[in-house]
Order: C-alpha cells, then sequence, then structure tokens
C-alpha cells in the first residue's frame, strides 16, 4: 500500500505526505516521521519504510520544494527552465518559503496533523538537520531523533561555489531515467569510483519532460535552502536535543569520524554508529546494515516510551 496524505504548511504550502504500508492496527511502538536530503524524496525512504512499518506507524514527508510538494517560487528565479542554474558567486538570501523555519515548521505542521507525536524523526542530510531543529525547538513533539551523515559545522563559501559550478555541469537533459542513473552513479567527475547507491538515488528525482528526463527539483532552489548550512553552524541547536540521538555516518560519506563524535559528545543523550562501505547516501548503499543499527535503537526508544 502507498497512500498520500495532503498536509497544509503554516504558509499554506501544500505538502505531499506517505505511508508506504497500512499501519499496524495497535502500533506496539512510537510513530516514525521519515525525512529525506537535499534534493531527495520521500521515496526514497520506501526500503526502510517497509520494515519500519511491521511494528509502528511510518509517515515520509515530500519537503517542500521536492517531490510532489509543492514549489514555493525562489526570489529571482529565472525564467522557462525552472532548473536553470545562472552564474553568480552566491544564491540569493533564502525566502521565508525556503529558509530553515519553513522547513522546520513543514515538520512539525506534519506531525501535529496527521497526530504521530511524540514522534521518531529519521532524517537524511538536510532532513536530518530539520530534525534536531525540530526536536531542539519542540521537544514535545519528538520522542527520538536519528541523524544519518549531516554535519553540524558550516561548510563556507567556497563549497556554494563548487555545488554551483557541479549543477552548471549536469549534461541535461539525460536521454533515458538509466542515462541518469549511469551518470550521477559512475560518469559524474565528483565520483571518484562507482556508486550505484548515488546513481539510484538520482535516478529517481528524474521526472520525463517533453524533451528528456530533467529533475523534479529547480537546482537553483536547492542552492537557496543549502545556504542555511553553507554559512550557518547548527551546535547550539544540536546540544539542545534531549531526546535520545543516534548519530550515523557511512565510513565515506560527508560527515567525518571526528565531528560525528563530537556531535555525540554535544548532545545530551547522543550515541554513534558507523556503516562500512557506504557514502553519503547510506540508505541506499547498505540498507541492511542501516536497519542492523537502528532497530537496537529503536527498541530502546520503545522500552523507555513503555516505562
Amino acid at each position: 500500500m502507498v497512500q498520500r496524505i495532503d498536509v497544509t504548511a503554516a504558509d499554506g504550502v501544500r505538502l505531499a505526505a506517505w505511508e508506504f504500508r497500512e499501519p499496524p492496527a495497535q502500533p506496539r511502538q512510537p510513530a516514525v516521521l521519515l525525512l529525506h536530503g537535499l534534493m531527495g524524496r520521500a521515496l526514497h525512504w520506501a526500503g526502510t519504510a517497509s520494515w519500519l512499518g511491521e511494528h509502528r506507524r511510518v509517515v515520509a514527508l515530500d519537503q517542500r520544494g521536492h517531490g510532489q510538494s509543492e514549489h514555493p517560487a525562489a526570489p529571482g528565479a529565472a525564467p522557462g527552465d525552472p532548473s536553470r542554474v545562472p552564474a553568480q558567486t552566491r544564491a540569493p538570501v533564502p525566502a521565508p518559503t525556503l529558509g530553515r523555519e519553513a522547513f522546520v515548521a513543514d515538520a512539525e505542521a506534519v506531525v501535529e496533523q496527521l497526530g504521530l507525536g511524540p514522534v521518531v524523526v529519521i532524517g537524511h542530510s538536510m532532513g536530518a538537520l530539520t530534525g534536531w531543529q525540530l526536536a531542539a525547538r519542540r521537544p514535545d513533539l519528538v520522542q527520538a531523533l536519528v541523524i544519518c551523515d549531516m554535519r553540524a559545522s558550516a561548510l563556507g563559501e567556497a563549497s556554494q561555489q563548487e555545488w554551483e559550478e557541479w549543477f552548471r555541469r549536469w549534461p541535461l537533459p539525460f536521454p533515458t531515467q538509466d542515462a541518469a542513473r549511469r551518470w550521477f552513479g559512475e560518469d559524474d567527475p565528483r565520483v571518484e569510483r562507482p556508486d550505484p547507491g548515488r546513481g539510484a538515488f538520482f535516478a529517481e528525482v528524474m521526472h520525463q519532460a517533453p524533451d528528456g528526463w530533467r529533475p523534479l527539483f529547480s537546482r537553483r532552489q536547492m542552492l537557496t535552502a543549502r545556504e542555511t548550512w553553507v554559512y550557518d553552524a547548527h551546535w547550539e541547536e544540536l546540544a539542545k536535543v534531549r531526546c535520545p540521538t543516534l548519530v550515523v555516518r557511512g565510513l565515506d560519506g560527508e560527515l567525518g569520524r571526528a565531528e560525528a563524535q563530537e556531535m555525540v559528545r554535544v548532545l545530551p543523550a547522543g550515541q554513534y554508529a558507523e556503516i562500512p562501505d557506504a557514502g553519503h547516501y547510506v540508505h541506499y548503499a547498505q540498507p541492511a546494515a542501516l536497519r542492523a543499527v537502528l532497530e537496537p535503537f529503536l527498541e530502546a526508544v520503545a522500552g523507555l516510551a513503555s516505562r
């Protein structure tokens, strides 16, 4: 079963949430909210949701500007192709509809409107940041948190410039979805060795346009949304997360071991897990290994909730 549930954000943006299986009649464990990363979509969590849903209600959200949720207009958006990236050194200042406050408010709306709280939030990359900001601001809504491969430190101006250049190198449109899979998994100059998980991740965010396969999102909007962790660190909010929190990193991911362990130290109830043979897209590269580290954490959380 795949069911779409429409949610309205506080500013009126229409959000698409998804359940990938019938929730159990009497859930034995707290509900789970799954939040994808930048450029991702709820569909990326389908495999994880299938086993998570055996004993609990599981909802995955297409975050604003992604998947089938509404794509708010960014300031100064280029006409024509919505994924066009103009040559510039820095994306415009984030509009309220694309900033951190909006992403966190969306997650809050989903939890409250669907009656999920207190919920376990499992977030990948940008979704993990949204999860810990929600947990810091609304501890009554979040029972536990999983942070998958997301840094707390600011990335810096050079990172944003590198992404702008990378976006301009995308050979759009792709003639087929498989061509997109091959480029992102093998031919992209950013790929040091073949990465089938990465290829699959990006293939699933492509849709068939009249001239070929293009991303579901606007690359310009992704740069705008990304500014909030390129130029800002989020250590203070991380320290305010009081619930049990598991920090997961892929051995070859974007979150380094030293920073991950410092995040665990800063968290009042932090734990650490590392997935070998995985990069940034942990849930695609090693789904079984991710399940192996999530299950005992979630069982412990369920035990605490039943006391």
